[in-house]
């Protein structure tokens, strides 16, 4: 195929002299297809990730059947290149329908088929399709080793089909709720590798029975033309619950600063903790508890214990290599480093460009971070493996309250794909587990800051005064969270280091998560950036 992007073609509608079965052997329906038809369709996506770079052209990777009997939908796997020399893989399922009135926003191409005229169209907004997906992984056989392969959880009860819909508004991917029991995830943004989400839940709910997060139920993969397993598609069990702990800690939030005016607290008396130090809840003052109330510390004691519950598990095999615990080496060492300086440099970059966008106090931490990127920089490179005793094990990877289900009084992790921005091998190194620990202390910071911006108008007191308060709290939510979870990790035997140590990997994590925090708010709402840059300075201010 040209490199090159396609010329635009004459205007639809677009007929063909050849079965739904065969099109996708028809070189003038692929030219057809590729052209800035696809394009303009794939730029409205939500799930389109590569909306800040200029596509320059789309080819078809390859293509695969979904069908069941007589039933027949394709898979395509689509390679968008772009402008900057770089590219994405996504799949696209299709379909082809004939009714006038079905799925007018979201037809690709109007065309003619042995004189039958209809629209190619995503095939997830087919119920028919995303039945067919559904029946297909239900009765999946054993160790289905075909191209395109099925498998079913040992766990899964066979059920019948009665209904699917929509989830709701996603970025990445598309989930479909079916018969309000079972989910299943379609992987839109694709890579040459089983997804890590995939490999997550079912190490999690099939081989170790962890109970907090939704059971794995099935999954799709296609095996490609270079004998590589690419997971497709991911179900899991709907777990019904009340929302994401994001809202939930911002809630709670927005009642615990509320407590300031209405108890007449005076911000410059409230007792103060240690960083890091570790406490049960007899150990928070009562002036604390009075404050903020007794529910979130033991909200927080819950999910230490789901979060040490979930490293435990991660950390208890020895059989398979994916899993097993390992030290840190070398190796690692020259990874992270060369990962997280290429990193910092790309958002000093991006601050630099953007300084024009910012003001007042953003601005002014905007600054101070150029200012003292060397010694941020330098805090990156001070990593020696050799002074590490610690275990490493797969992670979450991109742990924060947005991952986490709120049901009841318990709480399910959940989105185990990692890091948008790493490759998928990266996604798969053995980490500490104190990088996710270190990932849900940001989220904390994150939401104490946020109430501050968001609804600092609606309470007496000076911003300095509310971020001191603030400030106070985070280290308490930390030290009641840290108890528990060190204590379960240490009752297990999962090397997690001494005092010392754990403190210089939370440190160190923690700043790599606000700089990684720093390049998205940069790029989608810059006067949120003070939210990570308050995050690195208060790292960086800590330990001077």
């Amino acid at each position: 195929m040209s490199k090159k992007k396609q010329d635009s073609l004459a205007r639809p509608p677009y007929a063909f002299d050849v079965s739904w079965e065969d099109l996708l052997e028809n070189k003038a329906f692929i030219k057809v297809f590729l052209s800035d038809v696809l394009e303009a369709y794939i730029l409205k996506q939500r799930w389109y990730g590569g909306k800040a770079s200029k596509l320059k052209y789309i080819e078809l990777q390859e293509y695969f059947r979904i069908q069941q009997k007589g039933e027949v939908y394709y898979g395509l796997l689509l390679e968008v290149n772009y402008e900057e020399a770089f590219y994405q893989h996504y799949f696209l399922p299709i379909a082809f329908v004939s009714d006038e009135s079905f799925a007018k926003k979201d037809r690709i191409l109007p065309l003619s088929i042995k004189g039958q005229e209809g629209f190619i169209i995503d095939a997830v907004n087919l119920e028919a399709f995303r039945k067919l997906v559904f029946e297909r992984i239900a009765h999946a056989e054993p160790n289905d080793t075909t191209r395109v392969s099925y498998h079913k959880s040992r766990d899964f009860a066979d059920t019948s089909y009665v209904s699917s819909r929509f989830m709701g508004l996603e970025q990445s991917n598309t989930s479909i709720i079916i018969n309000d029991t079972s989910v299943i995830k379609f992987f839109r943004r694709i890579y040459a590798d089983r997804n890590p989400d995939y490999e997550m839940s079912q190490f999690l709910s099939e081989r170790k029975g962890y109970k907090n997060t939704p059971a794995y139920q099935g999954s799709l993969s296609i095996t490609d033309s270079e004998n590589v397993n690419i997971t497709i598609a991911l179900m899991q069990e709907l777990v019904p619950n009340q929302g994401d702990a994001w809202d939930y800690m911002l809630k709670e939030l927005q009642k615990i600063f509320g407590n300031l005016d209405y108890k007449h607290i005076n911000v410059h008396a409230l007792p103060k903790t240690e960083m890091f130090q570790r406490l049960s809840i007899k150990d928070v003052p009562p002036e604390i508890i009075d404050w903020a109330g007794l529910n979130i510390f033991l909200k927080l004691q819950v999910l230490a214990r789901r979060t040490a519950e979930m490293h435990i598990a991660l950390g208890s095999e020895f059989e398979d290599t994916a899993f097993t615990p390992t030290h840190f080496n070398g190796d690692y060492e020259v990874w992270l480093k060369n990962r997280l300086l290429y990193q910092f440099q790309n958002r000093l970059n991006t601050v630099e460009n953007n300084l024009h966008r910012l003001e007042g106090l953003t601005l002014d931490l905007a600054n101070e971070f150029l200012e003292r990127k060397n010694e941020i920089r330098k805090r990156f490179v001070n990593f020696d493996w050799t002074k590490l005793k610690g275990e490493r094990i797969r992670v979450h990877g991109d742990y924060h309250l947005g991952q986490i289900l709120v049901k009841d009084e318990d709480f399910y992790l959940l989105d185990f794909e990692g890091e948008p921005e790493s490759t998928i091998r990266d996604r798969k190194v053995k980490q500490p587990p104190l990088k996710d620990v270190a990932g849900i202390f940001r989220s904390f910071h994150y939401a104490i800051y946020a109430t501050i911006f968001g609804e600092g108008n609606n309470y007496p007191y000076s911003q300095e005064d509310l971020f001191k308060a603030g400030e106070i709290l985070y280290r308490f939510f930390i030290g009641v969270f840290l108890g528990t979870y060190v204590e379960m990790i240490q009752e297990h035997n999962l090397n997690i280091g001494y005092s010392q140590e754990r403190i210089f990997i939370l440190e160190y994590c923690m700043l790599e998560k606000a700089v990684y925090e720093l390049g998205y708010e940069m790029n989608s709402r810059p006067m949120w950036a003070i939210i990570p840059l308050e995050g690195i300075m208060s790292i960086i201010n800590e330990t001077n």
